[in-house]
């Protein structure tokens, strides 16, 4: 495994990858070199065959703090060209995040803020405390949430997006929820126990089956309907069907037993 200076990845017997923001000390705020780390970690996990569920989340007290201080200076001396190299490397993250064929979940407590946002909002799910804080902020030192907002627009819709980007208001774990940023939230002192849920749920289905259904709603989108996609859906059923996995997941069903990535008998 990579020995990395600003994350770090473990990859468990059941095929979890835990992908930690692991700066605590600077509230796991993004400068390019944690870009750097996290894009060739999503490649590593893109490439290991092992890995059925990605958990993206940040140690300490927060999930992330958004763009680290020195990072910033740095910019400021940047010219037109340095700063559209910078842009570059956040967007081709994001994009990898958001493009992994493996199922994301995302955990967040403390703040998650500017960047820190965009990563919730490029994962399939996430989760989160309460007591969590997020907040759209670049407008409040003259920038704008860019390379973030197709897929903060994904996730909570183009007013709400609008709002908290113009607005740069702070907003809680409940609010999250209700924008669709998270899919639950719970009291800090329950989240490990649900997280370990969620997780123990998803290890339930099929990983290839995850990994064709993420692969599926991707395509669809927002569920404009189109001679194309009729046809993308159909062949997609009959791929799945005609499956290792799908052959072995109708089998046990129709045999009353456990699938073979349950342990069951293959």
């Amino acid at each position: 495994m990579t020995d990395f200076q600003n994350i770090q990845l473990d990859i468990d017997e059941r095929g979890v990858a835990s992908l930690w923001l692991n700066r605590p000390d600077k509230n796991n705020a993004f400068n390019a070199a944690t870009i750097a780390e996290l894009i060739q970690a999503l490649d590593a996990v893109a490439a290991d065959p092992r890995v059925r569920l990605l958990v993206l989340r940040g140690r300490g007290k927060h999930f992330c703090g958004g763009a680290d201080l020195a990072w910033m200076q740095e910019a400021v001396q940047l010219d037109y060209a340095g700063n559209l190299a910078d842009a570059q490397q956040l967007a081709e993250l994001l994009h990898q995040l958001h493009q992994l064929k493996t199922p994301t979940l995302a955990v967040v407590q403390g703040a998650a803020f500017g960047g820190g946002v965009g990563l919730v909002a490029c994962c399939d799910m996430a989760l989160g405390s309460e007591a969590a804080q997020f907040c759209l902020s670049e407008v409040r030192i003259g920038l704008i949430p860019a390379t973030i907002g197709p897929f903060v627009t994904k996730a909570i819709g183009q007013r709400a997006a609008t709002r908290y980007a113009m607005t740069a208001e702070r907003f809680g774990g409940a609010r999250a929820r209700e924008l669709g940023l998270l899919d639950e939230c719970y009291a800090a002192d329950q989240l490990e126990a649900k997280v370990a849920d969620w997780i123990a749920n998803l290890l339930q289905n099929s990983p290839a089956a995850l990994v064709a259904c993420k692969a599926l709603f991707q395509e669809i989108g927002s569920g404009e309907l189109s001679p194309n996609l009729r046809r993308y859906t159909e062949a997609a059923i009959a791929r799945i069907r005609i499956s290792a996995e799908g052959q072995e997941g109708l089998r046990a069903f129709l045999e009353k037993r456990t699938p073979a990535w349950q342990g069951g008998n293959r």
